[in-house]
């Protein structure tokens, strides 16, 4: 056995400290600026690329593979927000020190044609209760809800670009009261305005998140919510972007910074997430680049994260050359990452 010293600035809190993690022969770990563990709070650990380019679901050996970069990338927890259930809850309910924390939501809740046809089993309006049911019997301590979706043909491809709700408000309050009495939480992909409805109702995070207002922020905050942003996702420029495609990214970034500015006043939670095309150090450094402090964001990726979703730093430290405060890029490029007791990097 060993044991693990770090003697320099633990982050976000600043304080200079010597961290002792383990048992056994002392080795200090390279490094002068730590912090204890990194959190993906919107992560699909079986989602990819399908054949056709389109999104779609594979198994426990793309899921493993992923578990292995975020590790070496210093993650040690993540919150599955979808995926191939059988998969992802059997993640979240074995116990496997060698890789990140795992906290599921199962599969994807969305009704026909309102969802990536490779990548979920549709749940109508009348079952959705149902499935909230099964997904917390089997270890879902999240529930991901599909809220607002394009029409999608049979094949993939998305009809057009508008947005529509996918469930009436009132099943979704149903869903909601019942992951609630079950100890369950909700996540709720939205990009349009019936966020206002779903922070009414009472889901527990918006991800994405495009178009929430000043009253949305005031409202989620008020009740201990949270937001992830997905930036990485959002507003990264795609390498075949047309005029209008970039017009849109460009206010939606825009938008997306007015209402970071205020996630502070009203106490809203702001977590980082990878999506399907990020890094949690790429998304500190898109949160940095709309309006939060660099210290703002490493807490929506480390210890604030970790509050929220009722973890622990313990064990766990990745160490870094350089202060990320001042080089946030640094955070791409671990000195040392230890991951539950284990030097892995």
């Amino acid at each position: 056995m060993t044991t693990w010293v770090f003697e320099g600035t633990v982050l976000p809190t600043g304080d200079r400290t010597r961290l002792t993690i383990g048992s056994g022969d002392a080795q200090t770990l390279p490094g002068q600026f730590a912090v204890p563990g990194l959190v993906d709070s919107h992560c699909h650990l079986t989602l990819g690329r399908g054949a056709d380019g389109w999104p779609a679901l594979f198994g426990d050996d793309f899921a493993q593979e992923r578990l292995k970069e975020l590790a070496a990338a210093g993650v040690s927890a993540v919150r599955d927000v979808g995926g191939n259930r059988s998969v992802t809850l059997k993640l979240a309910t074995t116990e496997d020190d060698s890789r990140p924390l795992v906290l599921a939501a199962g599969r994807f809740l969305a009704p026909a044609g309102r969802y990536f046809p490779a990548a979920y089993e549709p749940v109508a309006p009348e079952e959705l209760l149902a499935a909230v049911e099964a997904e917390i019997a089997d270890g879902a301590t999240w529930l991901k809800l599909v809220a607002d979706f394009p029409e999608v043909g049979p094949d993939g491809p998305i009809r057009g670009s508008a947005m529509a709700q996918t469930y009436d408000t009132d099943v979704i309050q149903a869903m909601v009261e019942l992951a609630h009495s079950r100890g369950a939480r909700v996540a709720a992909h939205c990009n349009t305005d019936i966020a206002s409805e779903l922070i009414r109702v009472g889901v527990d995070s918006i991800e994405h998140g495009m178009a929430l207002t000043e009253q949305d922020l005031e409202t989620l905050g008020s009740r201990g919510g949270a937001w992830t942003p997905t930036l990485c996702a959002s507003v990264s420029e795609a390498p075949d972007e047309t005029p209008e495609r970039r017009a849109r990214r460009l206010a939606r970034s825009e938008q997306t910074a007015a209402m970071l500015a205020l996630t502070d006043r009203y106490g809203v939670r702001v977590l980082a997430g990878s999506d399907v095309v990020g890094s949690v150090a790429g998304e500190v450094d898109l949160l940095v680049k709309h309006g939060l402090t660099v210290t703002q964001a490493l807490v929506a990726a480390s210890t604030g994260a970790q509050e929220y979703l009722g973890l622990s730093g313990d064990g766990n430290l990745v160490t870094y050359a350089a202060d990320p405060r001042e080089h946030p890029e640094i955070l791409a490029t671990p000195a040392s990452v230890v991951l539950n007791g284990k030097r892995i990097a």
